[in-house]
């Protein structure tokens, strides 16, 4: 049975844009819990569904448009940072972290943010902030300095590093695997690596200029006793060689995605089951089967370090977002968006090259702000033919290409612009809660959104060079000159 056909008429339309509208200004309220405003709209999607003429989404069509894809790859790595706690594995790290930074804020807030944008450029951003987040919590926790100074930035350094690359972030993936686009794996690495970089820099500079008093220039200071190792000690070894070891296989299915062609929660799902079935393991060795379970592993792992709530959060956002495909809101959206562009191309007297770079902004920055209120992924899905089919009508050539990098770029960096513009977003708020920090809508829009605004100007002056001076020269002449940046801060810190 397929339930009834969504009605794509103007009032349907409307209805759900209001609702998510709705959604939106009551998170940014922070009157209630984030999770109970999605359910009481989904709810309110299916009383208008199934009792009025107005056919927003079915139930059945709401069950395909739950990704269960981020669904189960959210539960597996959820349930591989449980069984590393296990092992105390993130309190020894951070007594290393914090030995290499000699317990400076601003210098630990660093390694945060580089490590996590650079693991988000080979992995997914969601898989990156549940592996980086107890280390940031602990070491927040252990320099007595607000979370928010640690969390925010990293969860930024995610998306921004995982723009970087073709399987860094899922619309990366979508333009990737779509034969219109012609891009490769490499072209992603070549021409948004550059841009992205530049991006992390920025961020450590303005992360350390909105925390001044936590990670700025007043805590920029060596504090001995923080840096001082807590004795933590790694426990259950073998347990732990064990999950590093699946570990690894589950990241190698990651980043050969485009070779298998498994979806990341195939293997991700394959190596908690494996990691699971080898903590038991271990624990039996020791131990003799107790009346209670959940002493030896997975029931521990499922009551205490699965988040719940966030996942039922993204299942009903996912719902919502349904609504929107289903009625046929974010294609004329995005057909809207086509209109514009033709309208500009054709009714302004400007040149091919000018009339590509206003195309390539409108996308940029259209996309920027759709991401940071709806999920990009079916955003980016319906645009990418009618980007296609702008190029047909420009007939850029081989400059076209620039209108790809411009929905990349503001599909991917627009997620920092609210949280719940982006999956790690969410994560990373839903984790903090349970760990007793409570991080308002409100408070990460406003740290959110002048990062995702800063990101879309260094887009902007980014592709209007690629047009303007040559993909070649702006890629060579940025890593140029990244390297003065670098070898520049690596002399000041010794000094």
């Amino acid at each position: 049975m397929l339930g009834f056909e969504s009605t794509h008429d103007a009032p349907s339309q409307v209805i759900v844009a209001a609702i998510l509208v709705g959604v939106f200004a009551l998170l940014a309220a922070d009157r209630v819990h984030r999770v109970l405003i999605p359910i009481g709209a989904v709810a309110l999607v299916w009383l208008i569904s199934y009792f009025s003429p107005f056919k927003l989404i079915s139930f059945e069509a709401a069950q395909q448009a739950i990704d269960l894809n981020v669904i189960l790859l959210l539960f597996a790595m959820m349930a591989l940072v449980g069984v590393l706690k296990t092992t105390n594995v993130f309190p020894w790290a951070v007594d290393r972290l914090l030995e290499r930074s000699r317990g400076n804020p601003s210098r630990a807030a660093r390694l945060i943010i580089w490590f996590t944008g650079i693991l988000s450029a080979i992995l997914d951003n969601v898989t990156t902030v549940i592996f980086t987040y107890p280390m940031a919590s602990e070491m927040a926790r252990r320099l007595k300095i607000n979370g928010s100074a640690f969390f925010l930035p990293m969860v930024m350094a995610a998306n921004i590093g995982g723009t970087a690359t073709l399987i860094g972030d899922p619309p990366n993936v979508l333009i990737g695997a779509d034969p219109r686009t012609g891009l490769s794996f490499m072209a992603f690495i070549y021409n948004l690596t550059v841009p992205c970089t530049f991006m992390m820099f920025m961020l450590v500079w303005y992360s350390r200029r909105f925390y001044p008093a936590d990670i700025g220039r007043s805590a920029d200071a060596d504090h001995a006793g923080a840096a001082r190792s807590t004795g933590a000690v790694l426990q259950n070894v073998p347990l732990l060689r064990a999950t590093c070891g699946i570990t690894a296989l589950i990241f190698a299915g990651f980043m050969t995605h485009t070779l298998t062609h498994m979806p990341v929660a195939v293997p991700a799902v394959i190596g908690i089951a494996a990691i699971l079935l080898a903590q038991d393991y271990y624990y039996l060795k020791e131990h003799k089967p107790t009346a209670e379970e959940r002493q030896h592993g997975v029931l521990a792992i499922l009551e205490k370090d699965i988040e719940w709530p966030t996942l039922a959060f993204f299942i009903f956002l996912f719902v919502l977002v349904g609504a929107a495909v289903a009625t046929g809101l974010i294609e004329s959206l995005a057909h809207g968006l086509g209109w514009i562009i033709d309208g500009i191309s054709g009714g302004l007297d400007l040149s091919p090259r000018t009339t590509l770079l206003v195309a390539a902004l409108i996308i940029l920055w259209v996309s920027g702000f759709f991401s940071a209120v709806i999920d990009n992924i079916p955003y980016t899905a319906v645009t990418i033919p009618l980007v296609a089919s702008l190029l047909g009508h420009l007939e850029a050539g081989t400059d076209g290409q620039v209108l790809w990098w411009a929905l990349a770029l503001g599909a991917c960096l627009g997620g920092n612009g609210t949280l719940i513009g982006a999956s790690a977003n969410v994560t990373v708020t839903g984790l903090a809660e349970k760990d007793g920090k409570r991080i308002s809508f409100n408070e990460f829009t406003a740290f959110g959104s002048r990062v995702a605004g800063l990101t879309l100007v260094m887009s902007s002056a980014y592709l209007a060079l690629w047009l303007y001076v040559g993909s070649t020269v702006v890629n060579l002449a940025g890593a140029a000159v990244l390297a003065v940046l670098f070898a520049a801060t690596q002399l000041r810190r010794a000094t």
